[in-house]
C-alpha cells in the first residue's frame, strides 16, 4: 500500500458477497498478496517493472496527506477467486471450462466472443507493460511528472479493463475507484495499486465475483502488487465507522471507470462522515502517529530512515491531509509540498535502484540513490531528506497542537464559553483562557501559546525574537507559528557586536534545559537561527555517520547545551559553558579537523555576540580541546606523570579545567548512551582531580598513587600464583542513570565490589588442592548476565593479550573496554629477600617483560624463579586483566568454558586463527555492502616519557584485538598497559609499549611497529 495512515486490514465480509475483500491466489499461480515473483506469467519484460531512469529533482505534487486505504492482508477473508490455481491454463471452478486463457479469468463459463475478448485483454496487458517500462526508462520524465504520467497510463489501462469486464459479467451499477497514493493521481515505480470495486448491490454475488476476477487476475499476471476490496457504498461507510483506517482511506477515493455517480456519492458521504466524527477520531489518529513514531524513530536523525513510517515521513503528511479534511485545523503550508515531493523523489529513486517496493533508505544504497538524483554524495542526500522530515515534523507539531486547542474549547459546556472567551454577562472582560498574560517586554501568553503583544514592534526592536524565544522556553510554552513568522519577516537585524540584552536572552534560552528544543526548532523552521548565527547553516541537518551519535550535528549542539544547563551550578562561568556547548562541534561543516576549524569559528561568533577578548579565548580553548579529557582518560595511562602534565599545559587554569570537565560530560551525554558510562565518568573525574592538583601547585599531583587491589583481586592473583594457571571471575555490569559526577571522588579499581555499575557476585576460584578447578563457578539458579566485567588473573608469559582476546572473540564476546596491569602479591608469600625483588610496576605484556632484572632472567625477557624452585614459589609476575564484555548473541558462556579455552590457547592446542577466520567469513557475508574507512595506526608524539604510545582506530570487528595483540607480539615489544574502548562500531585503543629493556621505542622502530599493526588489520 502506498501512503495510508497506518497499515492494517480493512474488515470485509465472507466469501464473495458484497463487502468482501480479496487476496491473490496462493498456490502455483500468482503469489498471495499480489506478488508474482517467480510465478507470474512474463509479459513484455517480465513482472518486475524495473527501469534505469533516475529521479533528479524534487518535484511538487498534490496537497499533503492521505488516509489509510482498504487493503488486503491475512486479517481479511479471502473472496472472489481466492482458491489455489493449479496453473494458468486450468479451469478453476464455478463452471469455468477448461481452456481458460493465461489471464486466468474465473466466471460462469465461456460466453460467445470470450476468446476474442481474452486475446484483446492479453494484448492490452502487453501494451501497458511495454508503455510502463518505457516511461520508467525515460530519463527526461522525472519526479512528480513521472508519478502523474504513470498514474494516467494506469488509469487508461484499468478503465479499458473494467469496461470489458463489466460488459462480459453483466454488472451495470458498479465503478472502479482508486485510493491511497494512486487515489491522489500519483504512482511511484514500485508502488502497489489500491483499488476499490464499488457496486450498488443489485447484481448477484456470482456476477460481482466474476467482475472482480476479470479485474484482479490481469493485474496479478503482470506481477503488480494489488490491494483490493469489493463493497457497496453502505458497506464501505459501515466499515469506515468501525475502522479509522478504512474511514481515512475513503478520503482519497478517485473515480477510474464505471458509474461516476456511484463514486461521487460515496466521496460526498465519506467526507461528511469524517467531518462529523473528527472530534472523536482525531485523538485516535494522533495516538496512532505517536505510537508509530515511538516504534520507527525520527526520520530526521536516522542513518537508515524509513521514508514512510518514521516520524516526519510520508505517513505524517497523510495524517495532516486527514486533519485538513476535517475542517478543524490546517498545517502550515510553507515548504510542506516541497518536503513531501523531495521524500517522494527519493523513494522513486530507491525503487529504481533496488527494483523493490522498499521505503527504507539503507546505507549500502544511499550512494546509488544520490547518484540517481544527481546529488554530490550520500551526505547531501541525507541532508535533503532530514530537512524535509524536519519541515514535516514541525508542521505536525503545530497542527496537532491546534487540534488539541480546538477540541478542548469544544468540550466545554456552552454556559462556560463566555468565561473562556474572557467576557462576562455585562460585556466586560474577566480572567480566563482568553486573557493575555505578560511574559516579557512585547511578549504575552495567550491560550497556551507565546504571542507578541499588541504593542510589539519587531521592526523597531531587534532583540524581540530572542526575548520572545527566551520567555517561551522559560515558561515551557510553544511559540505561536504566527508570531514566529512575523518575527522572521519584520524583525530588523541585530547590530554587531550584539547588545548585552541580546546576548543575555540567548543565554537564557540555552539555559532553559529541555524546554529549549521546541523553541529552537520553531525559530529554525522560519530561518531565524541562521540569520542570528550564519555559521549554523553549515551544520544544519548535517548527518553524522557514526553509530555512537544519535542526532544530526545541529541537534547535537542544542542537546549539548541542554545537558550543560544542568551542570551550570558546578562551574564559575555558566555563560561560557553554554556558549562552548552550542559551538563545540560547529567546525564539522568545514574540511579538516573540526576542532581546529571550530576554534576559528568560535572566536568569530563569540566576538560578534559581544564577549570580551578574555572570554573569547576561553570559549575558543574549550571548543579546540573539547575531546581532550575523554580521549586522554580512556586512551592514556593516568599513572604516567607526562599524561597529567600535558593536559595541564593545554588547559592552563583551574577555571578552564572546570569548564572543560562539565563540557566533556554534557557532550558525551548528548552524543548517546555508548559515549558515557560510569566507567568513563570515573576515569575523567580521576584525570581532572590529578590535573587540578598539578594546576594548584600540589607537590605530589603527578606522583603515582600505589594501586591497592581489592580482597577479591588479591585472592584471584594468589590462586593463579599457586596453580600457575588462569583464574576467572565475573561481575554483572549495569549502567544506572548517571548523576552529576563528583571530581573529588575516585571509584574503586575495575572489578571491585564498590566500583560503579557493578552488581552480582564474583565467581570464586577453587582451592589450591584442586588446580584443575581453578576456574570460576557461577551460582546455581542465577540468570546468565548479558553484560559483565571479566577479571582474569594469570602468570605473566608470552602471548597472553592475543590469547585472551582471541578466546573472547571465539565465544562471540564484544570487548567494550579493557585494562591490563601487574598484580602485586602479598609479601607474606615470599621471604624477606624475595619480597624486596618482587615487581610492583604497572605493566602487562603482549610479549614478555623483564620485571625483576636484578635477580631473575627469562628466555624471552620474562621473569622466572631460581631454577629448581617448586611451582608454589614461582616468582613470575601476576597479570590482572579487566575486560568489560557483552555477548554478541544470546547469553554469556560459562566461565568454565572460557578458562578451559584460554588454557588451550596458551598451550597451542586451540587454533584461534582458524576459528576466527571462519567467523570473519560469516561476518563478511552479513556485512556485505558496508564501506568502512580503513584502519589507522599512529604513534602519539609525547604521549609518555616512559613508553611509546601506539594508537589504533579501526572498525570494530571479530578478533580485532586479537590481531592487534599478535602484531605487537610479533614485533617483539612489551605492552606495559592497554586502554581499549569501543564506541558504537568504532574501536579506539591505545597501547603503551616498550622494548625488552623497558625503555620507549626509538622513533624509527615505533613507526615500524605502527605500520606492522596497521598491515595486520587490513
Amino acid at each position: 500500500m502506498t501512503d495510508s495512515v497506518e497499515e492494517a486490514a480493512t474488515p470485509g465480509g465472507p466469501g464473495t458477497a458484497p463487502g468482501a475483500s480479496g487476496t491473490a491466489p496462493g498456490a502455483s499461480g500468482t503469489a498471495a498478496g499480489g506478488s508474482a515473483a517467480g510465478a507470474a506469467r512474463t509479459v513484455a519484460g517480465g513482472p518486475a517493472f524495473r527501469g534505469d531512469a533516475a529521479d533528479t529533482r524534487a518535484g511538487a505534487s498534490e496537497p499533503h496527506g492521505d488516509g489509510a486505504e482498504p487493503r488486503r492482508n491475512e486479517a481479511e477473508p479471502h473472496d472472489h477467486g481466492d482458491k489455489p490455481r493449479g496453473n494458468e491454463d486450468e479451469a478453476d471452478g464455478d463452471g469455468a471450462k477448461s481452456g481458460c486463457n493465461g489471464a486466468g479469468q474465473v466466471g460462469d463459463g465461456a460466453k460467445p466472443g470470450d476468446a476474442t475478448a481474452d486475446s484483446r485483454e492479453a494484448d492490452d496487458e502487453g501494451g501497458y507493460a511495454a508503455d510502463r517500462l518505457r516511461l520508467l526508462q525515460d530519463a527526461t520524465v522525472t519526479g512528480a511528472d513521472r508519478r502523474t504520467a504513470l498514474a494516467r497510463l494506469t488509469d487508461r489501462w484499468l478503465a479499458g479493463l473494467f469496461e470489458s469486464a463489466a460488459a462480459r459479467s453483466g454488472v451495470g451499477g458498479a465503478s472502479l475507484v482508486a485510493v491511497g497514493g494512486y487515489g491522489r493521481g500519483e504512482l511511484s515505480p514500485r508502488s502497489d495499486l489500491d483499488l476499490l470495486l464499488l457496486h450498488d448491490g443489485k447484481a448477484s454475488a456470482q456476477e460481482v465475483a466474476a467482475l472482480a476476477d476479470r479485474l484482479w487476475y490481469p493485474l496479478w499476471d503482470l506481477g503488480l502488487d494489488l490491494d483490493h476490496s469489493v463493497r457497496t457504498p453502505a458497506e464501505a461507510r459501515r466499515t469506515a465507522r468501525d475502522d479509522l483506517k478504512a474511514q481515512l482511506g475513503l478520503l482519497d477515493a478517485r473515480h477510474l471507470a464505471g458509474s461516476a455517480d456511484l463514486t461521487a456519492a460515496l466521496r460526498t458521504a465519506s467526507f461528511a462522515d469524517w467531518r462529523e466524527s473528527a472530534p472523536k477520531r482525531l485523538p485516535e489518529l494522533h495516538a496512532l502517529c505517536l505510537d508509530r513514531a515511538d516504534r520507527q524513530g525520527e526520520l530526521q536523525y536516522l542513518l537508515e530512515p524509513d521514508l514512510k513510517e518514521a516520524r516526519g515521513g510520508l505517513r505524517d503528511v497523510t495524517a495532516l491531509r486527514a486533519v485538513a479534511a476535517s475542517w478543524l485545523a490546517d498545517a502550515p503550508r510553507a515548504g510542506l509540498e516541497e518536503a513531501r515531493g523531495c521524500l517522494l523523489d527519493v523513494r522513486d529513486a530507491l525503487h529504481l535502484v533496488t527494483g523493490r517496493a522498499t521505503d527504507r533508505l539503507a546505507l549500502q544504497e544511499q550512494d546509488q540513490v544520490a547518484a540517481a538524483l544527481g546529488l554530490l554524495d550520500a551526505d547531501t542526500l541525507l541532508r535533503q531528506v532530514y530537512e524535509s522530515a524536519r519541515t514535516i515534523s514541525y508542521a505536525g507539531d503545530v497542527t496537532w497542537r491546534e487540534v488539541g486547542r480546538v477540541l478542548r474549547s469544544r468540550s466545554v459546556r456552552p454556559s462556560l464559553r463566555g468565561l473562556i472567551s474572557g467576557r462576562n454577562g455585562r460585556g466586560g472582560r474577566t480572567a480566563g483562557r482568553g486573557e493575555r498574560s505578560p511574559l516579557a517586554e512585547g511578549v504575552v501568553e495567550h491560550e497556551g501559546e507565546v504571542v507578541l503583544a499588541r504593542t510589539a514592534r519587531p521592526e523597531r526592536d531587534a532583540v524581540l525574537p530572542l526575548r520572545a524565544a527566551a520567555a517561551a522556553a522559560q515558561a515551557g510554552l510553544p511559540l505561536s507559528p504566527h508570531a514566529v513568522r512575523r518575527l522572521a519577516t519584520a524583525a530588523r537585524p541585530l547590530p554587531v557586536p550584539w547588545p548585552a540584552e541580546a546576548r543575555e536572552e540567548l543565554l537564557t534560552l540555552l539555559g532553559a534545559g529541555a524546554r529549549t528544543v521546541p523553541v529552537w526548532e520553531a525559530l529554525e523552521a522560519e530561518g531565524i537561527i541562521t540569520r542570528l548565527l550564519p555559521d549554523w547553516e553549515r551544520v544544519r541537518c548535517r548527518p553524522q555517520r557514526n553509530a555512537v551519535h544519535r542526532w544530526t550535528v545541529d541537534r547535537h549542539l542544542v542537546e549539548t547545551a541542554v545537558r550543560a544547563s544542568a551542570l551550570t551550578r558546578r562551574v564559575h562561568r555558566p555563560d561560557l559553558l553554554l556558549m562552548a556547548a552550542l559551538l563545540h562541534d560547529i567546525g564539522k561543516g568545514w574540511p579538516g579537523d573540526h576542532s581546529v576549524s571550530g576554534e576559528t569559528i568560535a572566536r568569530d561568533v563569540t566576538a560578534r555576540l559581544g564577549f570580551d577578548a578574555k572570554d573569547t579565548d576561553v570559549v575558543a580553548t574549550l571548543v579546540r580541546h573539547h575531546l581532550l579529557l575523554i580521549e586522554t582518560a580512556t586512551r592514556r595511562d593516568l599513572d604516567d606523570p607526562a599524561t597529567i602534565a600535558s593536559v595541564a599545559r593545554v588547559v592552563g587554569t583551574a577555571g578552564t579545567l572546570e569548564l572543560l570537565h562539565a563540557l566533556t560530560e554534557a557532550d558525551a551525554l548528548a552524543t548517546g548512551p555508548a559515549a558515557w558510562s560510569r566507567w568513563r565518568e570515573g576515569l575523567v573525574a580521576d584525570l581532572v582531580r590529578r590535573v587540578g592538583g598539578l594546576l594548584a601547585g600540589e607537590p605530589d599531583a603527578t606522583t603515582t598513587t600505589p594501586w591497592e587491589p581489592t580482597a577479591e583481586q588479591e585472592r584471584l592473583a594468589v590462586e593463579a600464583w599457586r596453580t600457575g594457571e588462569p583464574v576467572l571471575a565475573l561481575h554483572t555490569r549495569t549502567e544506572p542513570p548517571v548523576p552529576a559526577p563528583q571530581p573529588t571522588t575516585t571509584p574503586g579499581p575495575p572489578g571491585s565490589p564498590d566500583s560503579p555499575g557493578s552488581s552480582g557476585s564474583s565467581v570464586s576460584p577453587a582451592s589450591s588442592e584442586d588446580p584443575g578447578l581453578g576456574e570460576g563457578r557461577e551460582t546455581a539458579g542465577d540468570p546468565e548476565p548479558v553484560g559483565v566485567e571479566l577479571l582474569l588473573a594469570v602468570p605473566d608469559r608470552p602471548g597472553i593479550l592475543p590469547a585472551t582476546a582471541g578466546v573472547l572473540a571465539v565465544h562471540r564476546l564484544t570487548v567494550r573496554a579493557a585494562d591490563l596491569r601487574v598484580m602485586p602479591l602479598p609479601e607474606s608469600l615470599y621471604g624477606t629477600e624475595d619480597s624486596a625483588k618482587t615487581s610492583t610496576g604497572n605493566s602487562a605484556t603482549g610479549g614478555t617483560r623483564d620485571s625483576a632484572k636484578d635477580s631473575t632472567k627469562g628466555s624471552a625477557g620474562g621473569s622466572v624463579a631460581d631454577s629448581g624452585a617448586p611451582p608454589a614459589v614461582t616468582r613470575r609476575p601476576m597479570l590482572l586483566l579487566s575486560w568489560r564484555v557483552a555477548a554478541e548473541y544470546g547469553s554469556l558462556p560459562q566461565a568454565v568454558r572460557l578458562r578451559a579455552d584460554l588454557v588451550r590457547a596458551l598451550d597451542g592446542t586451540l587454533d584461534i586463527p582458524a576459528r576466527l577466520a571462519e567467523r570473519e567469513r560469516a561476518y563478511a557475508r552479513r556485512s556485505r555492502g558496508l564501506q568502512a574507512p580503513p584502519p589507522r595506526v599512529t604513534v602519539a608524539p609525547g604521549g609518555s616519557r616512559s613508553a611509546t604510545v601506539i594508537e589504533v582506530r579501526a572498525q570494530d570487528a571479530q578478533g580485532l584485538l586479537y590481531r592487534i595483540g599478535r602484531a605487537l607480539e610479533d614485533a617483539g615489544v612489551t605492552v606495559r598497559s592497554a586502554h581499549v574502548s569501543t564506541l558504537g562500531a568504532n574501536a579506539v585503543d591505545a597501547f603503551y609499549v616498550t622494548d625488552a629493556d623497558g625503555s620507549p621505542l626509538p622513533p624509527a622502530t615505533a613507526t615500524e611497529v605502527a605500520q606492522a599493526v596497521e598491515r595486520a588489520l587490513k
